[in-house]
């Protein structure tokens, strides 16, 4: 999802002691010490346990990739901790407690966990460390400056503690409300190469608890029959053949009408009973265009867009500066729909409270399910609990403004009476067949060149609005009308494009859509880093080359755009590829993360085999390194996947995908060898998570055009006639 991740202020002062005490965050930003038992704790985020270990509580979910590690880093850092003696808890939902500082809500998503706990985990490492150091010294009756800390242990001449044996005294102290943080000079294990992760060792001997791990007593188990086209409401249905089927329990409409629940003693009969349902839909404000319709509709969109997305973008001159170009290059592209399709399909259980519900899911937007759930349930959002657990992959699909799942989960509790246990259970096929997609995505471009130099550029989108009518979209949004979502990438380009006019057009279907891995940036940078290659190949320049003329200047992101430009090709040895490999480039900042690629290359009779994939990020400071390199490793094989094979098509409104045989997963024989290489810097850390994938098209598209001379306009790339070997 696309989160701005302009710096604002940072909570003012954080941290935690736990078991003897806890350092927590008063309504009015400072600092308050409590024992762990008083009503006043408040937004713990470090505990200290009586053993002297430190738990670190992490207020993002964490779905593989790697924010139990970063911010359990960034407070070790800080404490002066011993990394093997740090274990991590997810934070409960509490909007107020352990908001995401850039969303304003507790969530995780656009790749800014790391990004907006920076200073914030760090603060709570330091207070810590602080109290202890205090607390030991009047413990001992020595100046604080004769104590030290280190890898866990206080100490001061002869004498020595671990951290639990400080806790009591320290609970006695007033903390520090702006606590010294280390100079990057000094860390040790914030940019530490290999650090141990701390969720994979669990993860291995299977002791890590994911939602579809969980069981409750009492809890039955619940799928939902839905609508087989998108926007269909139930009218009635037939229970006699699943009253037949062993273990099933009952069914009940949803309050929405968008489907039936089925209620079983188990999984399998919960499904074999949703297919022996008979059921009559009410399809009059469903979705009943079949693919090449909605292509064309959406190709349609682009001759006369609705809005204009660049401030002060002038199609008249635009217009104007084309008609006095030598050189004319573009043409229309058309992007599907696609699905996130994590390993773990969706799922969670909602369970009965004194006052309330409690969920237990690997839940990505507390926030969000914590006010649907209160008003589905008639609850105050307080009495709604939320056991955050791992999730095995999102992808963004977790994130739904609306919060489907975990909606109908409520709802089918509800429809049981609200007293049972509820285990809601989505099939593969449910969530490849009737989920959320990336949208459909259209783009029309003309670029005009004079003299081997940019002149103007007119580009048009179509695509459906992801935030617009959602709780998620700022006043500025619906006042423009226009999503950012939508047009990121193009509209806010670092490159230097005289007479630049983008106009966006919201596309209307009731497909629903949602952020899919780096959001807008999945379709605008094939185009935008296509379209550069176009107009360099007509300017007969090297590609590097042609873009690094458009990167000039003191502008800030330019530079940094051009460093991790020049670094990829440097380390790829660009423009000399060995003997029967071919090489493409791109290059493209997402969520204030700089990233290059180069695809090399070979064909096989002719079908195409990317061998090696050379990859440069500029991230800020990296906190782990290892964590980077695994994600954009991660960002490059999953965008391969979807741009190679992936797309969702519909015939008359139904979906004709199901599962993996026909919407097919990166094979282990795709994927290429990767190299990262990573720009040390002291800038503020930025996200990891995403930037790694919109790359990938654009450079393996052009490393076909150098291969083959064709240009990849339409994906996935086997729908546009390229063949892999």
């Amino acid at each position: 999802m696309n989160i701005e991740t302009t710096r604002r202020s940072f909570l003012g002062g954080v941290g935690a002691i736990g078991a003897a005490m806890v350092i927590g965050i008063r309504p009015n930003g400072q600092f308050a010490v409590a024992a762990e038992s008083a009503d006043t704790v408040i937004n713990p985020f470090v505990r200290i346990m009586p053993d002297g270990s430190v738990q670190v509580v992490i207020k993002h979910f964490e779905m593989g990739q790697g924010t139990t590690t970063g911010l359990a880093t960034l407070v070790a850092e800080e404490l002066d901790a011993a990394w093997d003696n740090v274990t991590t808890d997810f934070a409960p939902a509490n909007t107020k407690l352990y908001m995401n500082l850039f969303m304003k809500a507790q969530g995780t998503g656009g790749s800014t966990a790391i990004a907006n706990s920076f200073l914030q985990y760090r603060k709570a490492g330091a207070a810590a460390r602080d109290l202890m150091v205090r607390a030991a010294a009047e413990t001992w009756g020595v100046e604080p400056s004769s104590v030290s800390v280190s890898e866990g242990k206080i100490t001061s001449g002869d004498k020595s503690a671990h951290f639990g044996e400080m806790a009591a005294k320290a609970i006695t102290l007033e903390p520090a409300q702006d606590p010294k943080l280390k100079d990057p000079s000094q860390f040790k294990l914030i940019g530490k190469q290999k650090l141990a992760r701390k969720d994979t060792p669990a993860k291995i001997n299977g002791t890590a608890t994911f939602a579809l791990d969980v069981k409750i007593d009492g809890m039955v188990y619940a799928v939902v029959k839905r609508s087989p086209k998108f926007g269909g409401t139930v009218k009635s249905f037939d229970l006699s053949g699943a009253k037949k089927v062993k273990g099933f329990i009952d069914a009940k409409p949803l309050a929405n009408k968008a489907g039936i629940a089925i209620f079983a003693k188990n999984t399998w009969a919960a499904i074999s009973a949703r297919e022996a349902i008979k059921a009559e839909w009410d399809f009059s404000k469903a979705e009943t265009r079949s693919h090449d319709e909605l292509v064309s509709y959406h190709r349609g969109l682009l001759d006369n867009p609705e809005k204009q997305a660049v401030k002060g973008g002038d199609l008249a001159k635009t217009t104007n500066a084309l008609e006095g170009a030598d050189q004319i290059v573009g043409g229309d592209f058309v992007f599907p729909f696609l699905a996130h399709a994590p390993m773990e399909p969706l799922n969670c259980v909602i369970e009965p409270t004194e006052n309330g519900v409690r969920f237990h899911d690997g839940c990505q937007f507390p926030t969000v399910v914590q006010m649907v759930a209160a008003s589905i349930l008639n609850l105050d959002v307080k009495d709604v609990e939320i056991n955050t657990v791992y999730a095995g992959g999102s992808f963004g699909r977790r994130a739904t403004p609306v919060a489907d799942y975990t909606a109908e989960a409520a709802m089918a509790f509800a429809a049981l009476g609200g007293k049972t246990p509820v285990k809601l259970v989505w099939t593969r096929e449910d969530d490849v067949h009737g989920g959320f997609y990336r949208p459909m995505a259209a783009h029309r471009a003309r670029i005009g060149l004079k003299d081997g130099k940019l002149v103007g550029w007119d580009h048009r989108l179509a695509v459906k609005s992801i935030l617009l009518d959602t709780s998620f979209a700022s006043e500025e949004i619906k006042k423009s009308g226009i999503d950012p979502a939508a047009v990121e990438g193009v509209n806010d380009t670092h490159y230097d494009i005289p007479e630049f006019s983008v106009g966006v057009t919201a596309a209307e279907t009731p497909v629903p859509v949602l952020w899919w891995r780096s959001v807008g940036h999945t379709h605008t940078a094939f185009v935008m880093e296509s379209l550069v290659d176009m107009a360099a190949s007509a300017a007969k320049a090297d590609p590097v080359e042609f873009r690094l003329g458009l990167l000039g200047g003191d502008d800030k992101d330019r530079q940094r755009l051009a460093g991790v430009l020049k670094l990829a090709a440097d380390k790829a040895g660009w423009g000399k590829p060995q003997e029967g490999r071919f090489q493409g480039v791109a290059v493209h900042k997402s969520f204030s993360t700089y990233v290059a690629e180069i695809a090399e290359i070979s064909l096989k009779d002719g079908a195409v085999k990317v061998e090696k994939v050379t990859c440069a990020v500029d991230c800020g400071v990296p906190v782990n390194p290892d964590v980077i390199r695994a994600q954009m490793e991660g960002g490059i094989g999953y965008g391969l996947g979807a741009i190679m094979r992936n797309q969702i098509t519909l015939t008359n409104g139904e979906v004709d995908q199901s599962n993996f045989p026909d919407y097919e997963p990166l094979r282990i024989t795709d994927m290429p060898e990767v190299e990262v290489h990573i720009v040390p810097s002291s800038e503020p850390p930025t996200g990891v998570g995403e930037p790694g994938l919109p790359p990938i098209g654009p450079a393996l598209a052009n490393a076909i055009h150098a291969a083959t001379g064709k240009r990849v306009l339409n994906l996935p790339m086997i729908a546009d006639g390229i063949e892999f070997a």
